[in-house]
């Protein structure tokens, strides 16, 4: 099935005066912003063309690894192979690039500026990565008014915003699509005036008293949410946003990955939500209502503890560590305190009750 990689295949000979720019080249930017730019792309507002970017990382990356990688992050990289392609993005020019994760505060945040042909800037920030911290970070969103990440977001578009004039995009996948709304939200209103369009592509919603926000709602016209038909991530707490449903190769949650995303010509093949979907989106909803703030911070601090008793950085290498990993995370649970075990387990507990009553629900509707 045709994904951004065929749609560059299609179309990367369309320049944008002759194509403006679209719902999946929004796509292409923000999957690309899970690439490593260390040391190819300066924080100081420096442009470097594509073409630069593209030759530098793969002379210290191997292609052939990314490109066999069922990984998402680890492939982005080949995305610059087909945007140099034709005339749509070769002019493409990457400015400042940052990447900052802090285990002590609970914070993760990549983001990169893109300087498009037609002359404006889409600013993407990128999604979660295989770090403990950024998923934690990602969990903290249920029960802090502001994340770490969030706030950095928020500076970040402010000062790369703010230095000359001309149409601003914002986006991300995932939790950068959480931070272009964020960001974009509360930025400086001479900032705010430059955005022409935010895209959140399956990207987490928003405490209430986000959504509440005068700039949350004077933002919600210029927002928009690509999702897949089986949305999971997307669908954690809410946004008020409606969003653009997409069909995907895959199934469940794998569908999180954006390049199972369908494509037709210069958009997506669209599709109804599934019911798999709507039961995880509900469970969730139900299950975070019974639960007030200080037991969620519980429920994660005590989630991440166990994952980071392993002493590795990274899922990828806990799930190297193998039978290691399982025995400390193990040993660390059975050293909890008592009441600790008592409330994680009980959080457990709501919420497959919460998963049955949906599921009694879901029967009762279709007998």
């Amino acid at each position: 099935m045709p994904n951004i990689f065929d749609y560059l295949e299609w179309r990367a000979d369309l320049p944008l005066k002759a194509d403006p720019f679209n719902d999946v080249d929004n796509l292409i930017l923000a999957e690309l912003a899970y690439t490593e730019f260390d040391g190819l792309v300066p924080e100081d507002g420096t442009k470097v063309p594509l073409e630069s970017v593209r030759d530098g990382y793969f002379a210290s990356h191997s292609k052939a690894e990314a490109m066999g990688s069922d990984n998402h992050i680890l492939r982005a990289p080949v995305l610059m192979d087909g945007m140099l392609e034709g005339d749509r993005f070769r002019g493409l020019m990457l400015s400042d690039y940052i990447n900052i994760i802090d285990t002590d505060s609970d914070l993760q945040i990549s983001a990169v500026t893109y300087n498009l042909s037609d002359g404006s800037r889409y600013i993407a920030f990128r999604g979660t990565d295989n770090t403990v911290v950024g998923w934690k970070e990602d969990f903290n969103m249920s029960y802090l008014p502001e994340t770490g990440g969030q706030r950095k977001a928020i500076e970040y578009l402010n000062r790369v915003g703010s230095e000359k004039a001309g149409k601003l995009l914002v986006g991300g996948h995932s939790k950068g699509g959480n931070f272009a709304v964020y960001a974009a939200a509360f930025a400086d209103p001479q900032v705010r005036r430059k955005i022409r369009r935010v895209y959140t592509n399956d990207g987490p919603g928003f405490r209430p008293e986000v959504m509440r926000s005068r700039g949350y709602k004077k933002l919600l016209p210029k927002v928009t949410s690509v999702v897949p038909d089986t949305s999971i991530i997307g669908m954690l707490l809410t946004s008020q946003v409606s969003h653009k449903v997409v069909m995907s190769s895959e199934k469940g949650l794998a569908q999180h990955d954006a390049l199972t995303w369908q494509v037709k010509g210069n958009d997506f093949v669209l599709a109804e939500p599934s019911e798999l979907g709507v039961f995880i989106r509900e469970t969730q909803r139900d299950w975070l209502s019974k639960l007030d703030d200080k037991t969620r911070q519980l429920f994660v601090d005590t989630l991440f503890s166990l994952f980071e008793a392993t002493g590795h950085e990274t899922f990828g290498e806990i799930k190297e560590g193998k039978l290691k990993s399982v025995e400390k995370i193990i040993s660390t649970a059975q050293d909890l305190s008592r009441e600790r075990q008592k409330e994680l387990a009980r959080i457990v507990k709501e919420f497959l009750q919460s998963g049955g009553q949906n599921v009694k629900e879901w029967y009762d509707r279709k007998h």
